[in-house]
């Protein structure tokens, strides 16, 4: 299928398409943590945004500077910032999430010598009508901040531009979710777990194009397929940075039909309205969206949405995989369970650590897992 070698190579290797593209095209690299980043006002700027998911390499730098209790994902970003290895990012940008996240901001600020340090400091708590106001007042900050940073003046037309290729990326990546919750036969997991990945590492308007093109292929490919008996699951949580997993639960039986991680469903659902205030548009999305535990709206709303996907989408069971030390996530854990155990849905919690690789037991929990569904 098209381009699913270039995702992959993105993936392994983010830091190299990032100082390519750079180099190519003369752009700005923008890092950022959080997929509530307002990345149409970088993009807008002329800039590119980055995502930053942690590291690949053992974690010894960020131990002088946090506690060996906090998660890998924080951890992993300063080590890759302390070692030089991202030296190459012009600015950092840090929305407000956990608390974690925003400790590693101020870590960041004081310790790292190369580009310039941002933050977004938006509303947690999302459905009251100052929470609009206030959110709308702290994007059009981040706005002129980052315009002040970069010299450069961002234009409406520009802004309008970056919600265009953020909506066509995020309507091909919900394509290709509703093609593989009908056949998900006919992508493995792993491609997928890489083209939402790549989608916040590769610039926007190549993704765009490639992804359109994605898209065809797999519906060349649905139109003579027919459903398979597999036991459809729908995987929750903050992110996965371990595409083994996928491999794991497939090899098991197992067939991923939909997920609710920031790098995933998440990630896409809900596009940016049209309208003549771009920045109001942006913010009403990030209003809109389903919350993860760092925001809040309702008090079982998260716990509803994910029922009713897991419903919508078939789903025999619910894998939560949890972070290591990830407070917010693991809080939310009790009522989650409550809520899906009254509504009989089976879910497994699988704790995972970006420093520890998915092995043969975990395997053997997936498989256990499977056979009780």
């Amino acid at each position: 299928m098209k381009h699913l070698e270039a995702y992959r190579q993105a993936v392994l290797e983010p830091s190299e398409y990032a100082q390519q593209l750079k180099k190519a095209s003369g752009k700005k690299i923008i890092g950022y943590t959080c997929s509530y980043t307002p990345e149409e006002v970088i993009m807008a700027a002329g800039a590119h945004p980055l995502r930053l998911f942690g590291t690949k390499q053992n974690i010894s730098l960020a131990d002088s500077h946090l506690q060996s209790y906090c998660c890998s994902v924080v951890r992993g970003i300063l080590e890759e910032g302390l070692s030089g290895r991202v030296d190459y990012l012009d600015g950092m940008v840090f929305p407000h999430t956990c608390d974690s996240m925003q400790r590693l901001s101020d870590i960041w600020r004081m310790n790292i010598p190369f580009g310039f340090h941002l933050d977004i400091t938006l509303p947690v708590k999302l459905d009251t009508a100052s929470a609009k106001d206030y959110m709308i007042s702290v994007l059009k900050k981040f706005r002129e901040d980052l315009g002040q940073k970069l010299k450069v003046e961002i234009s409406d037309e520009a802004l309008q531009k970056a919600i265009t290729t953020t909506n066509t990326i995020r309507q091909s990546i919900r394509s290709i979710y509703d093609i593989r919750n009908l056949y998900p036969q006919l992508m493995p997991g792993e491609d997928l777990y890489n083209i939402v990945r790549a989608s916040m590492i590769m610039d926007r308007d190549e993704m765009a194009a490639m992804l359109a093109e994605t898209v065809a292929a797999l519906k060349e490919r649905a139109a003579g397929a027919k459903p398979v008996d597999m036991k459809r699951i729908m995987l929750a949580g903050g992110m996965c940075n371990q595409p083994d997993v996928y491999a794991m639960i497939e090899e098991a039986g197992g067939a991923i039909v939909w997920d609710d991680f920031c790098t995933g469903a998440r990630y896409f659902t809900g596009l940016i309205d049209s309208g003549n205030d771009a920045i109001s548009r942006i913010g009403q999305r990030l209003l809109n969206r389903v919350v993860c535990p760092a925001k809040h709206t309702d008090l079982d709303g998260r716990a509803q949405h994910i029922i009713r996907l897991a419903k919508e989408k078939n789903a025999a069971g619910v894998i939560f995989l949890l972070f290591k030390f990830c407070d917010p996530h693991a809080f939310d854990h009790p009522y989650l369970k409550k809520h899906l155990d009254e509504a009989g849905i089976p879910l497994m919690v699988v704790e995972i650590d970006d420093s520890l690789p998915a092995g043969g037991q975990l395997k053997t929990r997936f498989e256990a897992f499977l056979e009780m569904l």
